[in-house]
């Protein structure tokens, strides 16, 4: 039975029903337009809670746990980004949310991409922080690897140890942003890495079909290159892309206040650029 509710009170988590199942989701409540923020594979809406603070309160920022993670539904199949992107539209329908920003980390960055293609002038603006946006040959290399098989394995180990286990491989990131990644993984279902099954959306022809503006935050060290960044700046003149120095593919977690300010700073223009055209 479905266990819907309505709008949350600031910071509390709510159920909204879209695209046939529950979707889990927090909402900071503030005061400025609405920017829906959509995690990557086994994570969590939780999981960028330090990234929603970062942007400094100046949008009301919903969090929404993916299908197959967090609280929200997890069906036997169907976690293809083509379903990914019609919960979202879903989402964006039940809250009555007014052209909200999307912004998308890893899975959650295609997914944007993908929204923000089908609903076009219905969205304000697109940021993707290290998506997906990888060759198809890796992309066959890692639907063949043993993600999911090591994924099994974490399931068996306790909450401690896999505490212990994060805390060794990422010593620089904070315990909150630890804690919420061990829970979002053990919350993650199977089932979500069929996300991963060849082929991708074809992210060159998302970018030319995108019309407003766009963000593309890449690490140093993450999957998305600075020659692809520069491609799709040459494919729609509406994006714009940063480098995080000494970064990789997790910045939402190791360096949430730096790009927190790239992205505030760039939705600042976005604002100021339509405030004079609608002047």
């Amino acid at each position: 039975m479905s266990k819907c509710a309505v709008h949350p009170a600031a910071g509390q988590s709510g159920i909204c029903c879209a695209n046939g199942i529950d979707i889990n989701y927090r909402r900071t409540g503030g005061g400025g337009a609405p920017l829906v923020a959509l995690h990557g594979l086994i994570g969590s809406g939780a999981c960028l809670s330090p990234l929603a603070r970062a942007l400094d309160g100046a949008f009301d920022v919903v969090l929404p746990d993916a299908r197959g993670h967090g609280g929200s539904s997890a069906p036997d199949k169907g976690y293809l980004y083509d379903d990914l992107a019609g919960d979202v539209v879903g989402l964006i329908a039940a809250l009555a949310l007014d052209a909200p920003i999307l912004l998308g980390h890893s899975m959650g960055g295609m997914t944007a991409a993908v929204v923000a293609a089908g609903l076009g002038s219905a969205t304000k603006a697109l940021v993707l922080i290290e998506p997906t946006f990888i060759s198809p040959t890796w992309q066959r290399e890692v639907f063949k690897s043993d993600v999911a098989a090591e994924h099994r394995q974490s399931l068996r180990s306790t909450r401690q140890d896999l505490l212990v286990e994060a805390r060794v491989r990422n010593p620089n990131r904070s315990p909150e942003i630890v804690g919420h990644l061990v829970d979002a993984r053990l919350q993650t279902s199977v089932n979500a890495f069929e996300v991963l099954t060849p082929p991708n959306p074809d992210w060159r022809k998302l970018i030319t079909d995108i019309a407003v503006p766009m963000l593309l935050v890449l690490g140093d060290r993450g999957i998305v290159s600075i020659e692809t960044a520069r491609e799709l700046g040459d494919l729609n003149p509406l994006l714009r892309y940063e480098l995080i120095s000494e970064a990789g593919h997790g910045l939402p977690y190791d360096e949430p206040e730096q790009l927190g300010a790239v992205v505030s700073a760039f939705l600042a223009e976005v604002t100021a650029v339509e405030s004079g055209v609608t002047r």
